[in-house]
Parts: C-alpha cells; structure tokens; sequence
C-alpha cells in the first residue's frame, strides 16, 4: 500500500517537472546569474560578484566535506569514543585568522568598484532623470531638449483586461518606450535622478545602475556604455499600482549618430515650441499703427478731393 502511493507521488511529481520543462515561456528568460554588462564598471562588478561566489563555494565544500566526513569517520557504531576538551587555543586562533584573511582578500577589490562606481568627477553629458507615476522624463541639461519616455503603445494595448492580445506576441512586452535615451558610446554620462511625487529607482543591469529617485532629493550616476545597441530596465521600487508599466530603455549609438539624432531632436523642439507661441502683441499693435498711418495720408487726400467737388 505504501509503495504504491509512494509510486503515485513519484509519478505526479515527474509529470508535474515535465509540464513545466516543456513550458516555452517559463524557460524563455531563465537566467541564474547576473550579466557582465556592457561598462567597464558592469564588468567589474560581475568579476567581483563571481569572486565572492567562488570563495563562498570552497567555504561550503569545506565545511560540509568536514561534516561529512565527521559523521561518517566519527560515529558511535565505529565505537569512536568522543574528544573531551573544553576549548582548543589553536583552533580558536584558526577559524578566527581565516575569515579575517577572507574579508581583507575581499575588500580590497571591492573597495576599489565601490569607488569607481561613485565617481561623476568629469563626466562628459549630464542628464536629469525624474520618475513620475508612471513614466520617467529625460532632460539633457547641456543640451536644452527634454522630453517623456512612457510605456510603448502596443505593451500598454496588449497588458489591458480583455485586450485580445496575446501579451507574448508583443516585442518587448512591457520592456519597450516610445521615447528611449539616447547616449553616444565611449562617453562619460552623469545621471542626476530624483521624483516628482513618489519613491522611483531607475535600474538597467546591463549597465550595473541601480538608484533610488526621491523626492526633493538627487542621487548621481554614471555610466560609459562601451558597445552601441539597447539595453533595458525598469523601475525598481515599488510606486503604485503602474510601478509595473514603467520601463526603462536606453539606446546607445555611435557618436555621428547621436550628433545626428542630437539635431534631430533640436529641430522638434524648436519647431514644437515656434507652433505654441502665440503672435506677440506688442508687434502686431505696432504694424497696425504702421498700417494707419500708411493709410491716414491717403484718406485725408481722399477726404479733401471730395469736399473740392461738393464746393
């Protein structure tokens, strides 16, 4: 009777791993580790990452190798009789020195990356980002354009209820923007992030930038993408019911085409901002005072030609 149930729960079990192996859109984003990135910094923070999981490794295999070995080598049934000593010097001194070796061995590099990571001496463009609910707005201060980057339209059609859409059709789903920043590659970018009503957190792991945008506050950033291409992120603090629905997408191009692009976005602003301004109405009561007076010699002639016939 055991056996069988035992042999139905194996069963259901088995089955169960299966569904969810043959699963094609659970396993599609199946990543256990962190990725190298594409900034000298990302790269060191992967380096480092992998450093402290590798010493954490040995410490695991020689720990339980001990643990291991010590109840199968020193169990009562070998008739092993147990040591009887109330504290060990040297193994006091022992397991005190090795974690002290570790932690100096570890500080080191990462001191170094913490370090770099801060530095926004020199950058070479300065942008400000604020998080709304729920979009992030992107100003090049150096520049003079800014503008919005919200949800793409197609994610924002397909995430509502009752859509029709089929959410894994969609490219990018919930990872694309109608407005991405852009950067040109090789240049030192400072981010200047803040809030405008809640707590945000501009993450893109591919740069190795995570930070909180508060309000009334401004953290700094920085980051020089060494490859052109687009690199996505999202918010990562919680920020109400749209915190899922606020991406972030940051494209990196070759320095002739961001100059480009640069123009480009000139251009829209200018045009965007001649089409909101309204006439000047100092000007246009001017050119008619001009056009008066152009006209008053005119009809004072006109005025005394007809007075002439009446007479």
């Amino acid at each position: 009777m055991r056996r069988t149930k035992l042999s139905k729960a194996i069963g259901s079990a088995c089955a169960l791993g299966l569904g969810w192996l043959g699963a094609p859109v659970a396993m599609a984003a199946w990543e256990l580790n962190m990725p190298k990135g594409v900034t000298d910094v990302s790269r060191d923070v992967y380096d480092l990452h992998m450093l402290i999981f590798w010493i954490c490794v040995a410490i695991g295999v020689a720990v339980f190798g001990v643990m291991i070995y010590s109840i199968i080598n020193h169990r009562k049934s070998k008739g092993v009789e147990p040591a009887k000593f109330s504290h060990s010097a040297q193994a006091e001194f022992i397991w005190t020195i090795i974690p002290v070796v570790i932690l100096i061995g570890t500080t080191i590099p990462a001191a170094g990356t913490l370090v770099r990571m801060e530095d926004t001496r020199d950058p070479e463009i300065t942008i400000k980002i604020t998080g709304y609910q729920w979009r992030w707005h992107y100003e090049y201060l150096d520049e003079g354009i800014g503008f919005f980057s919200s949800l793409s339209a197609a994610s924002n059609a397909a995430r509502q209820l009752r859509s029709g859409t089929d959410p894994f059709q969609v490219p990018n789903y919930l990872l694309d923007v109608d407005n991405p920043l852009v950067v040109p590659v090789d240049t030192k970018v400072r981010g200047l992030i803040t809030a405008a009503d809640v707590l945000h957190a501009w993450w893109v792991p591919e740069l190795a930038v995570k930070k909180d945008a508060v309000p009334g506050f401004i953290n700094e950033i920085w980051f020089s993408i060494n490859e052109e291409g687009i690199y996505r992120g999202q918010c990562a603090e919680l920020c109400g019911r749209g915190h899922g629905f606020m991406p972030v997408v940051v494209v990196a191009k070759s320095k002739a085409d961001y100059a480009a692009w640069l123009r480009e976005q000139r251009n829209k602003s200018a045009s965007a901002q001649h089409s909101q301004d309204g006439p000047d109405v100092d000007t246009v009561e001017q050119q008619q005072l001009v056009v008066q007076r152009e006209q008053q010699p005119a009809q004072t002639a006109s005025a005394k030609a007809a007075k002439g016939r009446e007479q």
